[in-house]
């Protein structure tokens, strides 16, 4: 009997075995891009951005507590979401469509974003084919060996027309240039802690003006970032140190293009860029809704 219990224990130096990623025990959050060519046609379908090869977890897995997917529904066409996931965040691409959930039914169109708890199934049909932008938490909860059981918040939808009312205010403020970022936080009135639009999501609508760069910073929480608009010229640099300017060493460019996503690793120096001459409009989901709540962020802004 105490052969049995005694199995598993193992027993580590400390110094070699503490900061498991640079001891290489486990892989870091890896770089990548995924193109809008993976959802803007064919048939109805979900693409998982999955990493999860890389990662060292069950997947999908975009990172080691979220998962992102493209999503594509043809007119007339639905779809049903059921993972074990808290929470659902989506962002309507484009097209037009109607959510349900319980009780719960509401129409959704282009630019908007829509939260659904995830302890209930979530149904989606599409009056025009419409694509979506969707990251839920089941990779945390599969970490975990946990299943969600109850919603900790409500449907909640994020119309369009005032989440762009609102950059535009941000963004027509005194001093908004001055600012390391442009943009508007989603939050729910069930955190007023940790203001964010869900428990474990942190989910941000920014815009890099015309021929301006918003200076590099960093959180622990990794960014699965979505690009809704843009022209040629706008870019995010990435890196893991600064220089005694303030700039980033050797750093990583992501040219963006309408309806790509691409993934910023904990923890790495990023900084945004528009060289267009039109606005540049991103969306980075993050698990800092979760990092938020244990004190963990760190978030920091270089000078």
């Amino acid at each position: 009997m105490r052969d049995a219990v005694t199995a598993d224990a193992q027993y580590f130096e400390y110094t070699s075995s503490a900061n498991p990623i640079g001891a290489k025990l486990i892989s870091r959050v890896p770089y990548r891009t995924f193109h809008a060519s993976l959802h803007d046609s064919g048939p109805t379908r979900t693409v998982p951005l999955d990493l999860s090869a890389e990662l060292g977890c069950p997947g999908p897995a975009t990172g080691p507590g979220l998962a992102a997917h493209f999503v594509r529904i043809v007119a007339g066409e639905r779809m049903a979401f059921a993972p074990n996931a808290t929470s659902l965040l989506f962002y309507a691409i484009d097209g037009s469509g109607i959510a349900s959930q319980g009780n719960t039914r509401f129409q959704f169109a282009k630019g908007d974003f829509f939260t659904m708890p995830g302890s209930t199934q979530v149904q989606i049909e599409a009056e025009s084919t419409m694509r979506l932008y969707y990251v839920n938490d089941a990779p945390l909860l599969t970490y975990l060996g946990v299943s969600a059981s109850s919603a900790r918040f409500a449907p909640t939808l994020y119309p369009a027309a005032r989440a762009e009312e609102e950059l535009r205010k941000v963004s027509s403020a005194p001093g908004a240039g001055q600012r390391n970022r442009v943009s508007i936080l989603l939050g729910n009135a069930r955190f007023p802690q940790t203001r964010t639009v869900t428990h474990s999501l942190w989910a941000m609508f920014g815009v890099v003006a015309p021929n301006t760069m918003q200076k590099p910073h960093r959180h622990q929480s990794i960014a699965l970032d979505f690009i809704s608009d843009c022209k040629p010229g706008c870019y995010t640099l990435v890196g893991t140190e600064l220089d005694e300017r303030g700039e980033i060493v050797k750093p990583e460019r992501v040219d963006w293009e309408p309806g790509m996503a691409f993934v910023t690793p904990p923890g790495y120096w990023h900084a945004h860029f528009n060289e267009s001459g039109e606005n540049g409009y991103v969306i980075p989901i993050q698990d800092a809704g979760l990092q938020t709540y244990l004190r963990s962020l760190d978030i920091r802004f270089a000078r």
